[in-house]
């Protein structure tokens, strides 16, 4: 029986956060199922992992700027947003969901999901008092209401050394709802 995720086309779009290297087990998997993924990175993104172990996860380049006019000559954010059937945003930072929430396009990630016309998830992270603010809990709704889905982050220990909500959901429960969108897409 086919892989329900042979041969779809997944954007994941990694923001700044020490969760980023969960993302890395994720697109390993996405990729042993037969997907096609490319990776969009941002610049705070890479303080935290490599472009270079997506890169070989992928085997693709990944996309970290908004002008490559040698990989994409009509602008990675236009390209990466015709070819994806799904853009996965893990780890989506409080900094990410204010940019996605307010139609703010700074960067490729921003202006990416600004062109995107298929199913947007963002698997939030950040601190447990991040988490709490009226701030992040208002673009979080703001989201929720133009249609991107939010796998919420779990309780757990954080970088911060303290216990909380904040902490990104499992590579496995991405992985289940990625499989869920596009089943139904």
């Amino acid at each position: 029986m086919p892989d329900s995720l042979a041969d779809r086309e997944i954007v994941i779009a990694v923001g700044g956060g020490i969760a980023a290297y969960k993302v890395a087990a994720l697109t390993s998997r996405l990729v042993q199922r037969s997907a096609g993924v490319s990776v969009v990175m941002t610049k705070n993104a890479e303080k935290f992992i490599g472009s270079t172990t997506f890169s070989a996860l992928t085997g693709r380049p990944v996309a970290s700027h908004s002008f490559n006019p040698e990989q994409f000559p009509l602008g990675a954010h236009i390209e990466l947003a015709e070819r994806a059937e799904l853009v996965v945003v893990a780890p989506a930072t409080a900094d990410v969901l204010a940019k996605a929430a307010m139609g703010i396009a700074d960067d490729l990630l921003s202006t990416l999901l600004l062109c995107a016309t298929c199913p947007i998830l963002m698997a939030p992270a950040m601190n447990a008092a991040m988490w709490q603010k009226a701030a992040v809990q208002r673009n979080t709704s703001q989201l929720i209401d133009d249609g991107v889905e939010l796998i919420q982050p779990t309780s757990g220990w954080l970088s911060c050394r303290t216990t909380g909500t904040g902490r990104m959901a499992e590579p496995e429960t991405i992985l289940t709802a990625i499989e869920r969108v596009l089943d139904a897409s």
